[in-house]
């Protein structure tokens, strides 16, 4: 049956909840709308009474592919439903803040992205799933990925024609280095000879940095390096990194502000090093993090490059292990500022060892406002002040919020 309803507000998923709840995507707060709905969903959308904040979408894809949440709302709207989901995560801890202007990367800015590639009868198609679904939306015109990115699609429907099953697309995982592109394949059919080889062939072919198939690696031209400040990494295969060079240079200029002047810093969830090197330039650096393999890839970065303080390592699970007040304040030489930069479950057990070895400075990098909440309230409870919060869009267009936020003592 349909049914008109309004919009009363966007959910975090971007979606538009009206009264029931009923979750519409594509649409906006005040919006009119008409549609069937199923369960909680409404579809068949159609706009009745549109909000004075929507636009065209800028992408042709938009409609089918589900990449993008958001492009039907301008930019200014976007930016002021950003902020208040961080305000509003805060609020249900109790706590405000100075909340700074958003910093939203540009189009055409995302230096890494998983395309899926499925094999056809006559080819292979490559692209993004569209909304809840398998299928697979084409992207010839993305207007989220870096140009250099958009020539991963005719590897990916190369690797797909000789490595996909008809059944399960292959995920393919391209990232921009500083040499081409690293590329990395997962749920491909196992690896032969033969397979061995046509691999080898598209490495060649198409001038690749890397190509790794699952662990394995298959070709190598040279190492594809990314650099945090005066270094250069080169990540293992599919490593975690920002997703956009702006979105990086947002957060660490945020970091180095919180740590200015510190002598001695601990970099916990550390990753390849995108704090931790470029605070080498003027402090030492103790970084930690639970993956080997990228803690490997930082310590080479370091040692390769010039000029550096001294950068420790640590491979080490911060959920099952957190590193304690007496490694924080080490007899004669306390560590003066924190980094954290947990993933999207937060840091609960760290955090709150942070706060008993009252580390005087904290900067909190994190992609989950209600988890940072949560932290920010066990630190500020511990006597910590939350100065400010610099909301960073780096995922345009998505519901997804990023931030990086300082505590002092």
């Amino acid at each position: 049956m349909n049914t008109t309803v309004t919009i009363n507000r966007l959910g975090h998923q971007g979606d538009g909840v009206a009264d029931g709840p009923l979750f519409a995507p594509r649409t906006l707060p005040g919006e009119i709308v008409s549609g069937f709905a199923k369960g909680t969903q409404l579809t068949d959308i159609r706009i009745e009474t549109p909000s004075e904040h929507r636009v065209a979408a800028p992408c042709r894809h938009y409609k089918s592919c589900g990449g993008c949440q958001l492009q039907h709302a301008d930019d200014g709207f976007v930016a002021a439903w950003k902020l208040d989901i961080v305000r509003h995560a805060l609020a249900a801890q109790g706590l405000e803040t100075e909340m700074r202007p958003i910093h939203t990367s540009p189009p055409h800015s995302r230096r890494r992205a998983t395309l899926a590639a499925r094999r056809t009868k006559k080819g292979a198609l490559v692209g993004f799933h569209g909304r809840a679904t398998d299928v697979i939306t084409e992207i010839s015109d993305c207007q989220l990925l870096e140009p250099v990115l958009m020539g991963a699609i005719p590897v990916a429907e190369d690797l797909a024609i000789f490595g996909a099953s008809r059944k399960t697309p292959l995920a393919v995982t391209v990232t921009q280095s500083d040499i081409g592109l690293d590329v990395l394949v997962q749920h491909g059919k196992p690896l032969d000879s033969e397979l061995r080889q046509q691999l080898a062939m598209l490495v060649d072919k198409y001038s690749l940095a890397r190509l790794a198939w699952d662990d394995e690696l298959i070709g190598m031209e040279r190492p594809p390096t990314q650099p945090f400040g005066d270094a250069r990494v080169c990540p293992p295969p599919g490593a975690f990194l920002q997703a956009t060079r702006d979105g990086e240079a947002a957060l660490l200029h945020a970091v180095e502000e919180v740590t200015q002047g510190a002598r001695r810093i601990v970099d916990l969830f550390a990753g390849c090093g995108t704090f931790s090197l470029p605070l080498a330039r003027t402090a030492q650096v103790h970084a930690v993090e639970g993956d080997a393999n990228m803690i490997r890839a930082l310590d080479a970065g370091w040692r390769m490059a010039q000029g550096l303080k001294q950068v420790t390592s640590e491979t080490r699970d911060l959920f099952r292990r957190p590193v304690l007040p007496d490694e924080l304040n080490p007899f004669g030489a306390p560590f003066e500022a924190a980094v954290i930069d947990p993933p999207r479950a937060g840091a609960e057990a760290q955090i709150a060892e942070l706060a008993k070895a009252q580390t005087a400075r904290i900067a909190y990098v994190s992609c989950n406002p209600v988890t940072f909440a949560r932290d920010a309230k066990a630190l500020v409870s511990a006597g910590y002040t939350l100065n400010w919060v610099q909301t960073v869009d780096q995922f345009r267009w998505s519901a997804h919020t990023e931030l990086a936020a300082s505590f002092s003592l």
